[in-house]
């Protein structure tokens, strides 16, 4: 994912590259800093290439300005939605509840506030993101229509392999399973 158009990625980190553990390698000339591109990981190769496509495709996920979190005017939503599991949307006091490792949040593309290079207002998919930091699997509900009335999951990090379930469907208030430590990122299609 991105924090205002910043990759959380670091070269060699598509390839499994962990430096022995070593957080602070620039200064080392030798196998703890080098990429050895002969031994990759094809499978994380590949999840990350489609990482950056995801990104460069959508701007809701490189957004140049900070969400604002208040309702759009006439829409019932605002640019971004923090949810619990069971798909309410979090109030300020159950930020510091320690369970609120576990949530979901809605990017709403028809709420970027730049325009593009010829001045035409920029507008893209709107998304779910379902996070759980949890060490089981948690049970998930998608919001309300108001956010969207159908999803297709697009991505899911605890199957980096293979299909899984893209592709799935789901519709508003429906449930959704998302493994311990992963996510799972769903695309309103309507």
């Amino acid at each position: 994912m991105v924090s205002q158009g910043i990759p959380m990625m670091l070269g060699g980190d598509e390839i499994g590259r962990t430096q022995g553990g070593n957080n602070n390698a620039y200064c080392q000339d030798n196998e703890v800093s080098w990429v050895d591109w002969a031994h990759i990981d094809q499978s994380l190769h590949d999840f990350a290439s489609q990482l950056i496509h995801l990104r460069r495709a959508h701007p809701v996920f490189s957004r140049r300005r900070w969400f604002h979190g208040l309702l759009l005017h006439g829409s019932g939503v605002s640019d971004i939605g923090w949810f619990k599991p069971d798909g309410v949307q979090m109030s300020d006091e159950e930020w510091s509840i320690g369970f609120a490792k576990s949530i979901g949040v809605c990017l709403n593309g028809k709420a970027i506030p730049y325009l593009d290079e010829r001045g035409q207002r920029v507008v893209d998919d709107s998304f779910f993101v379902l996070f759980n930091a949890h060490h089981e699997a948690l049970e998930f509900t998608l919001p309300g229509p108001e956010w969207g009335t159908t999803a297709e999951l697009l991505l899911d990090t605890y199957v980096l392999e293979g299909e899984g379930e893209r592709g799935r469907r789901f519709k508003a208030t429906e449930k959704i399973s998302v493994e311990g430590r992963s996510l799972r990122l769903l695309r309103y299609l309507a």
